[in-house]
């Protein structure tokens, strides 16, 4: 494999569940299961991994944001083994073209016929790590495969793996040799997912973990062990997908997302692609959090994730100091939660 890529780490090796993984039990339970087996390499960070785990059972992709050595591709890494799927790294560069991505066609000269090589893209989970130091060129070549689930070389389709779902981070303090993501590429991300420093306790806890000989290298010695495999997850997103959704739901996410077009401090809003991720992405955090219905509050929790990465601010806005987090808080301090 050539320098960038990290070999795709096949599902099947990496052994059967353990005895004690759950069928097609509730989502509540799974989740509880797959966070007790991340918490044996991640120290704290809750609320990030409840919200990938909101993504991985509402078959949304993630972008993940924080400055370097938080942890983000241990994170993925991580929840890869957890859930048996085949996992695949793209360390991206300002060089790499479309190709390198997706695959490309390559002539056979035994049988003197062109075939398609798939590109690393192939694989259940694909960690695109440092996306925006790459150029739009080559970050569009995922627009067509994190939307459809395929891609198209030479006018022929070639699904990808059933689920696919992309992690993708980015730096946000380094500008040099960086590209920003088009809004088109933003939008089909579900959740943007922000990392900050751990506290005291948790910070000390990783330096005990790795004085006691923890590698991130190899999580199996951590005692990581696989919950669920793919017929499993599937039925995971089957469980989500029927949650019950009250219309006055239904009506807080269009009051949420439509505020965001007409706020003063925000030049472009939230589409309608903003909210069906909020609503599928509400119905995972329910069934998380143990209800096959959904609550205002699960709309609430998931708003400023959803939508921070969809909205572009005013000039003035900016001017002023404010962020997405910053005006997105105050559109929902203003909305009445219907009860």
């Amino acid at each position: 494999m050539s320098d960038g890529f990290e070999t795709p780490t096949n599902a099947s090796n990496l052994g059967s569940p353990s005895p004690s993984a759950p069928g097609t039990g509730s989502v509540e339970e799974v989740a509880r299961r797959v966070l007790a087996e991340a918490n044996k390499v991640i120290s704290g960070q809750g609320a990030v991994l409840e919200q990938l785990l909101v993504a991985l059972f509402s078959n949304g992709h993630v972008l993940l944001e924080g400055v370097p050595g938080l942890g983000k591709t241990l994170l993925v890494r991580t929840l890869s083994e957890i859930l048996g799927l085949q996992y695949g790294r793209i360390q991206f560069t300002p060089d790499m073209m479309p190709s390198d991505v997706t695959g490309t066609m390559v002539f056979d000269p035994k049988d003197q016929e062109f075939h398609f090589r798939k590109g690393p893209l192939f694989v259940g989970l694909m960690l695109a790590d440092e996306i925006n130091r790459t150029p739009p060129k080559t970050q569009a070549a995922l627009l067509e495969a994190m939307e459809e689930r395929r891609v198209t070389i030479d006018g022929v389709s070639h699904p990808l793996p059933e689920p696919f779902l992309v992690f993708a981070t980015d730096n946000p303090i380094e500008f040099e040799g960086t590209y920003p993501l088009p809004e088109a590429q933003q939008d089909r991300f579900a959740l943007k997912v922000t990392l900050t420093y751990p506290d005291a306790a948790e910070e000390i806890e990783v330096l005990r973990r790795h004085h006691a000989g923890f590698r991130p290298q190899s999580l199996q010695a951590a005692g990581v062990q696989r919950v669920l495999d793919l017929d499993q997850l599937k039925a995971v997103h089957e469980q989500v997908r029927t949650t019950s959704v009250e219309d006055k739901v239904f009506n807080y996410i269009y009051s949420i997302v439509k505020d965001t077009r007409e706020s003063s401090d925000i030049l472009v809003g939230g589409s309608p692609r903003a909210g069906i991720a909020l609503l599928n992405c509400g119905k995972a955090l329910a069934q998380i959090r143990g209800r096959n219905y959904v609550i205002p509050d699960d709309i609430k929790a998931l708003a400023l994730p959803v939508l921070r990465h969809r909205i572009q601010l005013r000039p003035e806005a900016e001017i002023e100091g404010l962020t997405p987090d910053d005006v997105l808080n105050r559109l929902l301090e203003q909305q009445t939660v219907p009860r």
